[in-house]
C-alpha cells in the first residue's frame, strides 16, 4: 500500500488534470460505455497480452471515449479522399500511460485531420499492460500512473524507467511492416512514412527508431511525452516536438530536444504557454489550440507532402 503523501500526491495530479481540461469536458469520472465500431480495424496478429484476465472495456472520461485491457492489437486505416492525396502517411499512437488509449482525441480525430489535408493516417490500437475489471481499481491504476509521470527528473538527469515497452513496440513494428506491404493499394510512399504519438504514444514513438533496430521512418513527432534526455543514433529522422508549459511532463526540461540538436539531427521545438496534458489536437482557450496547422506546415516544408518526381526514362 502507498503511504498517505503518496495517494495525496496522486490525487493533487489528478486533480490538477481534470482542472485542465476545456471547461465544456470536465468531467473526470469514468463511465463504462459498450465497444463503439471500429471500421476498417485491421488485426496486427501479434499475440495476447500474458496474464491478462479481464475482456477489453470502453470508458468515456472527459468527453472522450477511451479503451482498456486492450490484448488484441489493430490497425485502422483513414485514407484521404479521392484526388487529395499526397502519397505521405502516419501512424497514429494514442496515449494513456500504456494502460488506456484515448482512442477519439489522440487518435480517429488525428488522424481525420490528417487525411483532410491528404495524409493517410493509421491509428494504432496497441497492446496495453493489464488493469482491474472494476472501475475503482483501474481509477487507482490511473492514479499510480499520474504519479509515476509526475517524478520525471530535470534536465540533464536521467530519464526514469519507462514502463515495458515490448508489446506495444512489436505492434508498432507489426503496423509498420502491414504499411509497408499495402503501400501500393494504400497509394503510399515508403519514403514518407512517419509517426506521431501523444503521451505514452510520444514515448512509443521515441522508442520505435530509438531501439537497436529502429523502424524506417521518415519522421517522428512526439506530442507531450517526457522531455528527458534520450541517447540518438546518427541516422534519427526528424523530430517535430509539441508542449505546454503547464503540462505535467514539461517540468521546465528540454533534455530529449537538446538531444536531437546536439546529434545533429534536424528538430523543430513548440512550448506552449498553457494547454496542459492531453489536448489532442487542441482546445479552445489555449495557446496549444494552433499546433497541428503549424506541423502540416512542417511536413509541407520539409518537401513530405510533396510527391516525389517521377525517375527520368532510361533510353
Amino acid at each position: 500500500m502507498w503511504p498517505l503523501s503518496s495517494h495525496l500526491r496522486a490525487a493533487s495530479i489528478v486533480l490538477a488534470l481534470t482542472l485542465l481540461q476545456p471547461a465544456f469536458a470536465q468531467d473526470s469520472s469514468i463511465h463504462p460505455i459498450p465497444a463503439p465500431p471500429e471500421p476498417g480495424a485491421l488485426p496486427l496478429d501479434t499475440g495476447p497480452v500474458q496474464g491478462q484476465t479481464a475482456a477489453e472495456s470502453w470508458f468515456r472520461q472527459w468527453g472522450e471515449p477511451m479503451v482498456r485491457n486492450v490484448s488484441t492489437a489493430t490497425l485502422t486505416p483513414v485514407l484521404p479522399p479521392p484526388g487529395r492525396a499526397t502519397g505521405a502517411a502516419v501512424i497514429v499512437a494514442p496515449g494513456g500511460a500504456f494502460r488506456w488509449l484515448s482512442m477519439n482525441n489522440e487518435g480517429w480525430k488525428v488522424a481525420r485531420a490528417l487525411a483532410d489535408q491528404g495524409v493517410a493516417a493509421f491509428v494504432l490500437k496497441y497492446r496495453l499492460q493489464p488493469t482491474p475489471a472494476d472501475v475503482a481499481g483501474f481509477r487507482d491504476a490511473m492514479a499510480r500512473s499520474f504519479a509515476a509521470a509526475g517524478s520525471t527528473p530535470g534536465d540533464g538527469q536521467p530519464p526514469p524507467p519507462l514502463p515495458a515497452m515490448d508489446l506495444p513496440l512489436a505492434d508498432a513494428q507489426a503496423a509498420h511492416a502491414l504499411i509497408l506491404a499495402r503501400a501500393k493499394e494504400w497509394g503510399i510512399d515508403p519514403d514518407r512514412l512517419g509517426m506521431i504519438g501523444f503521451s505514452a504514444g510520444a514515448a512509443l514513438t521515441l522508442q520505435s527508431v530509438l531501439r537497436p533496430q529502429p523502424l524506417k521512418l521518415a519522421f517522428i513527432a512526439p506530442i507531450y511525452g517526457g522531455m528527458g534526455p534520450v541517447q540518438v543514433p546518427a541516422n534519427a529522422p526528424p523530430m517535430f516536438n509539441v508542449i505546454a508549459t503547464d503540462d505535467f511532463l514539461f517540468r521546465g526540461q528540454f533534455g530529449v530536444v537538446k538531444s536531437w540538436f546536439e546529434a545533429g539531427r534536424p528538430v523543430e521545438f513548440h512550448l506552449y504557454q498553457n494547454g496542459g496534458h492531453g489536448f489532442g489536437l487542441g482546445y479552445p482557450g489555449n495557446t496549444a489550440n494552433g499546433w497541428f496547422p503549424v506541423f502540416m506546415r512542417w511536413l509541407d516544408v520539409n518537401g513530405w507532402l510533396k510527391p516525389r518526381a517521377p525517375a527520368p526514362a532510361i533510353r
